[in-house]
């Protein structure tokens, strides 16, 4: 019982973990335009699952924030939505990078010095 209990509380501390990560891993995709369903294709195919439960309204809420610019292509059968950073967008893309490379690497002189 107890190895289950504590399987379940490692998954949720993964998932939160994941759960800090999305918002990097989606601006990271959108160099170039993709629509939803695209985006939760390419994450998962380099290890970051996403749900299109979270994932739409996170771009709907970046959109809003105008980190993203989003267009819609109607001359498909099936109308999509397409999301690209903006201009702001890159500059914050690229100080969140920055930002990111700093946390990742004070973690590991913290991790490192648990060893």
């Amino acid at each position: 019982m107890k190895q289950e209990q504590n399987k379940d509380i490692f998954n949720s501390l993964v998932q939160e973990l994941r759960r800090g990560n999305i918002i990097l891993s989606v601006l990271s995709q959108l160099e170039t335009q993709q629509y939803g369903y695209s985006l939760v294709v390419s994450l998962e195919e380099k290890g970051i699952p996403v749900e299109a439960g979270t994932l739409y309204p996170l771009l709907r809420r970046l959109e809003k924030q105008n980190i993203l610019e989003s267009n819609w292509d109607v001359d498909t059968a099936k109308p999509r939505k397409y999301y690209k950073l903006s201009e702001n967008g890159k500059d914050i893309y690229e100080e969140l990078c920055k930002e990111w490379f700093k946390i990742t690497d004070n973690m590991k002189k913290i991790l490192k010095s648990q060893e």
